[in-house]
């Protein structure tokens, strides 16, 4: 009795095993699809580089103005201009 179930319990083991195999093969992208994805990543994009570059500028200097003055500067009307 204890060896049938635990020759069910290994079989069951395998086929949840196999069927989990097969559906990550069939959902992993093929070479020619990495590669696409790759290529369409915003980083690889020169203007939305450069974008996101202004972006993380402004935000610096923000949060470098925020820890120099007492003023709240996330309440500001327009945050993009310096407050001075």
């Amino acid at each position: 009795m204890a060896l049938r179930k635990s020759l069910t319990v290994g079989v069951l083991l395998a086929a949840g095993a196999g069927v989990g195999s097969a559906l990550f093969l069939l959902v992993t992208p093929g070479e020619r699809r990495k590669e696409t994805m790759l290529t369409e990543m915003p980083e690889k994009h020169w203007r939305q580089r450069e974008d996101r570059s202004r972006s993380n500028q402004l935000v610096l200097a923000t949060l470098q103005e925020a820890a120099a003055t007492q003023e709240n500067v996330a309440w500001r009307k327009k945050w993009m201009e310096s407050g001075r």
